[in-house]
């Protein structure tokens, strides 16, 4: 394009107000360089936009086609760029986050709270999938970032902050009072009914790798998607669980389950917000993240 645009810009406000005077005023610049620029741009296109009246001025049927497009043009651009500060001041947006169910309920739900009363307009869309799900997420863009639990699978190009500390325990109801006040070798549990979660999920890959380490390997007699329903069989006599504390703790407190005294406990794990090193964080998702990173 060969026209400046900014006559387009002057071009669209004399159509808009049918005045050079008007038009001069909202722009902040003399008439003499409105007129001179509305001249120019008919220089350039080689014809008429604009016919003199007693009110004013009006356009020419070839400038009223011409306006059209302009008008459209510009007013996107005004509302692109209304969007964008909107964006800036958090009027608007959309964050992206993967996490798991016990990431999102024993950690990052708070602060999802407390950023959605500090900034209501922006929307937070949560995609709910154990954390290998989440990595592969964020590796594919689809996620600004993440929380997650350890371990993680390294990927070229994603950071890794640890947030928060968790505990993987065993726990059991008083079908298993024997082992209620004793300290328990980890090869002990290899004679007792295991309840823990399937094989795809980080928190499953932790224990497992701990007992392996110690010689030891169990056989699940059940393997379940959730923590919530490993607690729930777990109370109902079905065998032993395995999961983060956080999840047994109200039953653990109120007696209803205890937690097994390893001789061997299992180390403590990170929750960790993940990013990556190529993917833009929006405005809105850099608040959020402040504020974990701020708590923390």
């Amino acid at each position: 394009m060969s026209v400046n645009l900014e006559y387009y810009k002057i071009f669209y406000y004399v159509a808009k107000h049918k005045s050079i005077t008007l038009a001069a005023e909202e722009l902040f610049i003399s008439q003499p360089a409105v007129s001179q620029s509305i001249k120019q741009l008919e220089n350039s296109i080689g014809g008429n936009l604009f016919l003199r009246t007693s009110k004013g001025v009006s356009l020419t049927p070839e400038g009223k086609v011409l306006y059209a497009y302009v008008s459209n043009g510009y007013e996107y651009i005004v509302l692109g760029e209304n969007k964008f500060k909107e964006l800036l001041a958090l009027e608007t947006g959309e964050i992206r986050i993967g996490a798991s169910d016990m990431t999102l309920k024993f950690y990052l739900l708070p602060y999802l709270e407390e950023f959605h009363k500090l900034y209501p307009k922006v929307k937070v869309k949560v995609t709910n999938v154990p954390t290998p799900e989440t990595l592969e997420y964020l590796h594919a863009g689809k996620i600004d970032f993440g929380v997650v639990s350890e371990p993680v699978n390294e990927y070229k190009g994603i950071n890794t902050i640890p947030v928060s500390t968790i505990k993987d325990v065993f726990i059991a109801n008083d079908k298993f009072s024997e082992l209620k006040d004793k300290i328990i070798d980890l090869h002990e549990l290899e004679k007792y009914p295991i309840i823990c979660l399937e094989n795809n999920t980080s928190a499953r890959k932790y224990v497992d790798n701990f007992l392996k380490e110690n010689g030891t390997k169990l056989n699940p007699e059940f393997e379940l998607a959730t923590s919530d329903l490993i607690v729930q069989f777990t109370k109902r006599s079905l065998g032993i669980g395995c999961v983060v504390r956080n999840f047994a703790e109200e039953l653990i407190e109120n007696g209803e389950l205890f937690e097994l005294n390893l001789k061997t406990s299992i180390p403590e794990r990170n929750i960790c917000i993940v990013t990556q090193d190529k993917m833009p964080i929006s405005p809105a998702g850099s608040k959020l993240l402040n504020l974990l990173k701020h708590k923390y």
